[in-house]
């Protein structure tokens, strides 16, 4: 992965998506902080996939496992004195 600042990356734009469409991530930075990603086509849609996946709950997880329906306990629960 390489790191370039925004005004090198404004002159050398076709070469840096060059680089992205042979599989090169290229970090676009501004005042030296990292602000963006140039990446090929192919990568951004296994991101955005990933980052659309609906994640299970911890319920919903729990469920998932083997024997995962509980019964409630309809008993009392017992006094206790403080």
């Amino acid at each position: 992965m390489s790191t370039i600042n925004l005004k090198d990356a404004k002159a050398g734009f076709s070469g840096l998506v060059d680089r992205a469409v042979e599989g090169e991530f290229v970090t676009i930075t501004r005042h030296g902080k990292p602000v963006a990603a140039l990446v090929s086509i192919e990568a951004a849609e296994i991101a955005r996939k990933a980052m659309a996946r609906k994640r299970p709950g911890l319920v919903e997880y729990l469920k998932t496992f083997p024997g995962g329906d509980f019964e409630r306990n309809s008993a009392p629960s017992r006094d206790v004195e403080l």
